[in-house]
This record gives structure tokens, C-alpha cells and sequence, in this order.
């Protein structure tokens, strides 16, 4: 399965796996963006990433984590 911009919870899954140390508060957006882009089961066009698609994931992310 590929995840695209709008599938933040499985992202924030994938990233959480990929960096289990990582605090996401303390993640800036575009090192968060590269993060996304970089997961294996990411394929959509980074053109239709925003700051509200990074804080969806972000809020995922603090979610799950806890």
C-alpha cells in the first residue's frame, strides 16, 4: 500500500517506527516533510504538502506516540 498526503495516521505510523526517539513536538515542518517523502510506502507529489497536511501528521504522530 502507498500513502499519500491525506493518510497522515498511517505516515505518523511509519515514522514512528522509522524514529522511535524522536520527540514530534519538537520536529520542524521541513524536516518532517523530508521524513515523509523519504518512507518507502510514500508516493504523492510534494507540491500538494502544506503546513496543515504536516500538522495533521504531527498531531497523528503525538497521538499514537502516547
Amino acid at each position: 500500500m502507498t500513502y499519500r498526503w491525506t493518510d497522515s495516521l498511517e505516515i505518523a505510523l511509519d515514522l514512528i517506527e522509522a524514529h522511535p526517539d524522536v520527540d514530534p513536538l519538537k520536529l520542524h515542518f521541513p524536516e518532517l516533510m523530508q521524513w515523509v517523502l523519504a518512507l518507502e510506502n510514500f508516493d504523492d507529489d510534494p507540491k500538494h504538502c502544506g503546513e496543515r497536511v504536516l500538522e495533521a501528521i504531527q498531531l497523528a504522530w503525538i497521538s499514537e506516540a502516547d
